[in-house]
């Protein structure tokens, strides 16, 4: 399994859309990270590029993230990835912590854009 997370300074970026990279932990059957890697950013807004693509590509089934808009959850749903927002803090833990069952989806769709990623 692989999970991914926009980030930023090895941190999860707070904006989908914008953030400096991808990081994606590969998972064993025990829910343990076995290795990580970075993908780049495409230029331009996240859910307008081909990210989702490329990330399901590689095999990402989850993606945890803090803010997103709705539009960016539906393109990445449309691959095969399911999305956790509200996510916050270093890459390794809020892996970690989801792999262990300790973090839920907020619920919550970013709209605050100006460029109109959240429109699907």
């Amino acid at each position: 399994m692989k999970i991914a997370l926009p980030s930023r300074q090895n941190r999860v970026d707070e904006h989908f859309g914008h953030c400096e990279y991808f990081t994606v932990f590969t998972v064993n059957d025990n829910r343990e990270i076995l290795a990580e890697e970075t993908v780049a950013s495409p230029a331009g807004c996240g859910c307008k590029s081909n990210v989702a693509q490329v990330l399901a590509q590689m095999g990402v089934t989850t993606m945890l993230a803090g803010n997103m808009g709705q539009g960016a959850v539906n393109v990445l749903n449309s691959c095969g990835i399911d999305v956790l927002r509200g996510c916050t803090g270093d890459l390794k833990q809020v892996a970690e912590r989801w792999l262990k069952g300790t973090l839920q989806d907020s619920g919550i769709a970013c709209a605050q854009h100006e460029h109109g990623c959240h429109e699907a």
